[in-house]
């Protein structure tokens, strides 16, 4: 602690030297890029149905309006996180904007399924690109431990409340105007955010070895691909599927070749150094665990409001707005405490609070009220994740080196991926089979709707239980894994945080 504050040093401006007098415009625009990123994961959700009819796209064929883009995103993000490092953050960042922006206008204008695949899969490869420079450029730019910690709480409160706007922007915008403008509306965002980043955010790289790592690269590309395809075959045609079992097992296969080549190699793409700090690799094991868990709560819920309350789109994403408010006050909390009490405190409590509401969503049936049954349990759950993502953040980049900050930023969002994959199709199988099992048990026909809504909604209730637990599991996790303190987020060595 006092060697940061022996280093906050004044130039004559009054500015603490090493910090950037553009910080705060800096991170307006990442938070543009943000925002964007995380509206586009739930607004083409909205925007499937309508595509569909206008594509003429097969019910065996709609997943891949969203696996294009996930396959593309979660295998590329380490690479992406790592070109980043070496050729500059900045000017990847834009290029990543602009990609991104071209692919959306691109998918806009598609005239046939073949072309929305094509453009969601390039938004997933300029995604990879952007999403890790955007949270390396906050850690290169915020040094002060207060201001980095509301850094961290803007970004947190986009990246967990945003997913609930993209419901209503999307329903708003198939509703009222055409899906196309689903993703049309990332170009201007984007094209803005580009703009502001020439003038406002800095430029940072890796020093020193800057060669590419190519058969970590390969192993890793290929490894992250199988896993998350095959998590995705999961979902859809249920684990023992030839196909799933095919490429979870050459995802393992090639992850473990990846892991060997990553500790012999003198540069790798991915340095164990940056898993094996405790800190880190618990923050990443952690965030996988609560982007699996966190991810029933948006999926079954919205099936919930949607099938058995009927709730239109439009309504549905409103019915979030409890969560994205809860997210976005308790985001500003949790970023004045951090500095306060440091990361444990917040998170292990922050979780366990978002389990409780879970379990409290178990309560709801086809005749229950949204106010006294849904609203109680989004803020709930929302309070306790507000508490968890920003010092989550945080723990994650936790004394890493300017060289690795990039590939360490990928990990935080490769985690996250890939637990919303694991997620999906670990938690589609268990609400199947409690539907299955529990209209078998009750004798319910097909054509007995009441009763078929009841078991629809069982088996919601049913993930939502191991929902639940996965974020118990994951409060045990950081409690165990994260050691650091409030002194030790704050040191500055180097121009890296510690």
């Amino acid at each position: 602690m006092t060697n940061a504050i022996n280093r906050e040093t004044h130039d004559a401006q009054g500015h603490i030297k090493g910090q950037a007098p553009d910080r705060w415009r800096t991170l307006f625009v990442v938070a543009i890029s943000q925002l964007m990123l995380v509206l586009d994961s739930s607004i083409m959700n909205i925007a499937i149905p309508s595509a569909k009819i206008d594509l003429k796209i097969s019910d065996a064929n709609q997943q891949w309006v969203i696996t294009a883009y996930t396959l593309a995103f979660g295998s590329l993000l380490l690479l992406g996180g790592r070109i980043g490092d070496y050729v500059g953050r900045k000017k990847i960042f834009i290029i990543g904007l602009i990609g991104f922006a071209s692919a959306s206008a691109l998918g806009g204008f598609a005239t046939n399924q073949g072309m929305l695949y094509g453009s969601r899969a390039l938004q997933g490869v300029f995604g990879a690109l952007l999403a890790p420079a955007a949270l390396a450029i906050i850690s290169e730019t915020f040094k002060v431990p207060s201001e980095r910690a509301k850094a961290f709480g803007v970004f947190g409160a986009i990246s967990g409340g945003g997913a609930a706007i993209g419901l209503i922007l999307g329903g708003t915008l198939t509703e009222f105007f055409s899906w196309r403008w689903c993703l049309g509306v990332n170009a201007p965002i984007a094209a803005l955010a580009a703009i502001l980043a020439f003038k406002f955010v800095h430029e940072s790289k890796a020093e020193g070895d800057n060669t590419y790592d190519i058969p970590g690269v390969v192993t890793a590309t290929a490894g992250l691909f199988s896993l998350t395809y095959g998590f995705n075959q999961a979902a859809t045609n249920g684990w023992s599927d030839g196909h799933t079992i095919g490429f979870l097992a050459a995802a393992v296969a090639l992850l473990v070749i990846f892991v060997v080549i990553e500790s012999k190699v003198a540069n790798p793409l991915m340095p164990l150094r940056v898993l094996t700090e405790r800190n880190r690799g618990g923050s990443y094991l952690g965030s996988l665990v609560v982007g699996a868990g966190l991810f029933s709560m948006f999926l079954f819920l919205g099936l919930y409001l949607q099938v058995v309350l009927g709730y239109s789109p439009l309504k549905s994403g409103f019915a979030f707005l409890p969560f994205t408010a809860g997210i976005i006050i308790f985001a500003g909390i949790a970023s004045q405490l951090l500095p306060k009490f440091g990361p444990k405190p917040l998170m292990v409590p922050g979780l366990l609070a978002a389990g409780v509401g879970l379990l409290l969503l178990t309560r709801i049936t086809p005749e229950t009220s949204y106010a006294t049954h849904v609203v109680p349990s989004l803020l709930i759950m929302s309070s306790g994740m507000a508490l968890v993502f920003i010092p989550l953040t945080s723990t994650s980049l936790h004394g890493i080196s300017g060289h690795d900050t990039g590939v360490a930023s990928a990990m935080v969002n490769t985690s996250q991926q890939i637990g919303g994959s694991l997620g999906t199709a670990l938690l589609n199988t268990v609400a199947a089979t409690a539907t299955t099992t529990y209209m078998t048990a009750n004798a319910i026909a097909g054509n007995d709707m009441a009763g078929t809504f009841a078991a629809m909604t069982h088996g919601y209730t049913v993930a939502f239980k191991v929902s639940a637990a996965l974020l118990f599991t994951g409060a045990v996790v950081l409690f165990f894994f994260i050691n650091v303190g409030k002194d030790s987020l704050v040191e500055v060595e180097g121009g890296a945080m510690h």
